[in-house]
């Protein structure tokens, strides 16, 4: 983008649909597009599939969110460094598969919920994510 920054103060007399089509402007012609490949890849799992997926995430760590189609982790790394690397290798991939994670980092604590907001619950792009999550956790 331009590098264009400005910021909105409570007494602006911006509406919601100003602000939504200024922002739709300012995306790029390529980031439009990638929002329905986006949307057509995070299909909702079928029940069979989603139960399946979810037992073999139990099993490292993973449990889901009450109250809510998400599924949730936290991990512990020795340090902070080793924490924020761990983070920073996740944030190439989320960018990657543009999808990213709901997280919190406290030193060497990382807790992670993986949810498709688009679709309105747990997809495979959340499994996917989850998969990569564990793998990385495990090289660290």
């Amino acid at each position: 983008m331009s590098g264009l920054m400005f910021s909105l103060r409570p007494s602006s007399l911006w509406s919601c649909s100003r602000l939504f089509r200024l922002r739709r402007l300012s995306l790029p012609p390529l980031a439009r597009s990638n929002s329905s490949k986006m949307s057509s890849d995070s299909h909702w799992l079928s029940p069979a599939d989603r139960d399946q997926q979810v037992m073999e995430l139990r099993a490292t760590g993973w449990v889901e969110v009450e109250d809510r189609d998400a599924i949730f982790k936290e991990l512990h790394f020795k340090t902070f460094n080793q924490a924020f690397g761990f983070m920073s290798r996740v944030a190439l991939q989320a960018e990657k598969l543009n999808h990213h994670p709901e997280w919190f980092n406290v030193y060497n604590k990382v807790q992670i919920t993986l949810t498709t907001h688009d679709c309105g619950g747990l997809s495979k792009r959340d499994i996917r994510m989850a998969k990569f999550i564990d793998k990385i956790a495990l090289s660290m």
